[in-house]
Order: structure tokens, then sequence, then C-alpha cells
């Protein structure tokens, strides 16, 4: 997959190409990642034939190695493949704009009224159907990440080492990777004796007294360097780093999901929302920049090792250590969460129903959200 060498215009042309496909996906690519990847497939290898199936496919597995939103990423990758550098830019800002600046006016609008009984009663019902999408999400990933007895038993130790022991985030997942490539590149012959030890390894950041809008931008630059996996796992670091410090409430960092789930274009943009309540305009502005900016980064870095990296049974093994730590820190938390947002049977019913729709129908999670807090607006059940 080479760059292929273009004239002034026709580079010109593939820049306005770029610029119209991904900003068309910034407003319409509602329902996750895996909607946002089918929608660009369409458009890039059926619609347009700008690579095979093949090479779609390889920047799919790719994005998986890498730290950040991989649908966010795709876009990039399809920027950098057709244009360049310039393209890279152009098709990953014009993906993030419309939905962040989409998140910010919401933002607006909830801290104007969200603390209204309107507002309020909306969010209630909102909560617990955000809850059944992260179920019905982990389920699936699930079912492909647990590959064997070493990928369960570090998923379950990940769980059991964040939820009753508090260990941070990013030791988890460095330790998930590193237990996994250990004992599945290096071959132990006593593996279970490597894993308690891995586990817990990794690095602490720690970020020094500074001004507020620089420490959201750290904040989510940090956050945004290290998350793996879904958009979901998001909700780990977002509790430990905004939560556990009493800066943010768990009701509105549900609050932050819904809306990034609500919006089209990535689920990252919650940290549009998070920014916003921290630091006004500024801070969401700082929290936007700081958590995509790695994105940019990587794929501008990564790009000349595909062809390796594909083939790379360590860099599978890494990967995998990488995924099953995400997923337990999304479980973990999911049950945080659930706990604060099924609080009585109204939320149960709405919980549970929209779990089925997802289930059975697969409908669209948008719809979804508008419904939950719809059904809560108009039945008035007394909020708390």
């Amino acid at each position: 997959m080479t760059d292929q060498p273009a004239g002034k215009d026709q580079r010109r042309g593939d820049l306005r190409e770029l610029f119209w496909l991904f900003t068309k996906l910034g407003f319409i690519a509602f329902g996750g990642p895996a909607a946002h990847i089918a929608m660009m497939r369409d458009e890039v290898v059926v619609r347009r034939r700008w690579l095979t199936e093949q090479e779609f496919l390889d920047l799919v597995g790719i994005t998986n190695l890498i730290p950040g939103p991989n649908s966010t990423q795709m876009g990039i990758h399809v920027g950098r493949v057709r244009a360049g550098w310039r393209g890279l830019i152009v098709a990953g800002v014009c993906f993030i704009v419309p939905a962040a600046l989409i998140t910010l006016a919401l933002a607006v609008l909830y801290v104007e009224y969200g603390s209204t009984p309107q507002g309020e009663q909306i969010m209630y019902g909102i909560a617990p159907v955000i809850i059944a999408i992260i179920i019905q999400a982990l389920w699936g990933f699930f079912r492909t990440a647990v590959k064997d007895w070493l990928t369960a038993g570090v998923g379950v130790a990940a769980f059991l080492l964040y939820f009753l022991a508090g260990v941070p985030e990013i030791p988890l997942l460095l330790g998930g990777a590193l237990t996994v490539f250990l004992v599945g590149t290096v071959r132990w012959s006593n593996p279970a004796a490597v894993l308690p030890p891995l586990l817990p390894v990794g690095l602490v950041s720690l970020l020094p007294a500074v001004p507020p809008t620089a420490f959201v931008f750290l904040t989510f630059l940090k956050i945004g360097s290290v998350l793996f996996g879904s958009g979901y796992v998001l909700l780990a670091f977002l509790r430990s780093n905004f939560v556990d410090t009493g800066l943010l409430t768990d009701q509105q960092i549900l609050d932050a999901v819904a809306v990034g789930q609500f919006t089209p274009g990535p689920v990252f943009t919650a940290a549009t929302f998070v920014g916003y309540l921290m630091e006004g305009v500024s801070g969401a502005a700082a929290a936007t920049f700081g958590i995509f900016i790695p994105a940019f980064v990587f794929v501008a870095l990564i790009s000349p090792f595909i062809p390796r990296l594909r083939s790379s049974p360590a860099a599978a093994n890494l990967l995998d250590g990488v995924n099953v730590a995400a997923l337990a820190l999304m479980a973990a938390v999911t049950l945080q969460l659930g706990l604060e947002a099924v609080v009585d049977p109204l939320t149960a019913i709405l919980a549970l129903g929209a779990l089925l729709l997802l289930l059975r129908f697969n409908l669209n999670s948008a719809w979804l959200v508008l419904g939950g807090g719809l059904v809560a607006l108009a039945s008035q059940y007394p909020v708390g």
C-alpha cells in the first residue's frame, strides 16, 4: 500500500474529495465505531475504489494495535493513503469537528438546562439505556477477545484488580499486554506464575499543578495516548481522573457518554462535553485537542510498518492482552455505573428493554438513547 505520486491538480482534487466525504460522515455517522467503519468501507472500497478490500482490512487490523478511537484512526489512515500527510489531517479533522461542535452545543444546553426537572428527567431515562448499549457491546467484544485460558485469566485478573483493589488503568493495560506477550510469545513453562506479578506493573502518570485548562488538555492527552479498545473504555479513564478526584459526578460522566453516543462521529467527543463542564469553551477545545492529537501522531508513525505488523505473532499477542484488559475495565466500570443508573423499576425496565431490542433487532443506539429520554420525560416518574 503506497502513496502514488500525483500532480498539484490531482492532489487538490483528492483533498477536496476527502474534505466533502469525511465532513459528510462527521454529520451522519451514527451508531458507534463498527457502524462508522462499515460506512467508510462502502464509500472508499465499494463506491470510490480508493482501496481494495484487503487494503481496507489491513487498516482495520492495524487500528487495533495502537491507542485511540478506531473509526477516527480509520479515517486518518484513508486520508493518508489517498493524499499523504495533507489527506491525513483533512480526513481526521473533518470527521472529528462536526461531532465535537454538536457535542459542545449539547454541553452548553446541558449546563443551562440539565439541572432543571425536565433535564434531570431526560438524563434519568438515558442513563440505563447507555448501560444496556455498553453491555451489548461488551458481549460482542468478549466473544472475540477471549481466545483461550490465558486471555480469560488476564481478563478476570484485570477486572478484580480494578474493581476490588483500585489498580489504575494504565498498569492494567500494560500488564495485560506484557502477560499475554510473554506467555504467548516466549512460551513460559509455568505461565500461571507470571500472571499475578505482571498485571499490577506499569506507568502511573502524575500531573503537576498546572492551570485548569492545561490540566484538562494534559489529562486528555494522557488518555488519548494510552486508551485501547472501544470508546466505552473511556468510561474507566473518565471515572478515575474526574469522579474519583471529586471533580465530576458519576451522573455527569454517564451524561457525557450518552451525548457522545447520541451524536454522530466518534464516541470520544464525550471529552468535549467533559471539557466544557470543567472549563467552558476553552476546556472543551483543550479536551478535544488532547484526546485526538495522539491518533494523528500514531497513524503517521506506524504507517511505514503496517506490512510487517500485520504478520507479526508478537504484535498479535500484545494486542490480545491489551484488548482483554481493556474489556475487563469496561465491565468493571459498567457494573459501577449500572448501580448508579438502575435505581428503580422504570430504570430497570428501560435498561432491560433496550438490551433486548439491541440483541433482537440490532437497532441504532442513537434511537434508543432518544427513546429512553422521551419515555422518562413522558412518565414523570419521580427521579431518585
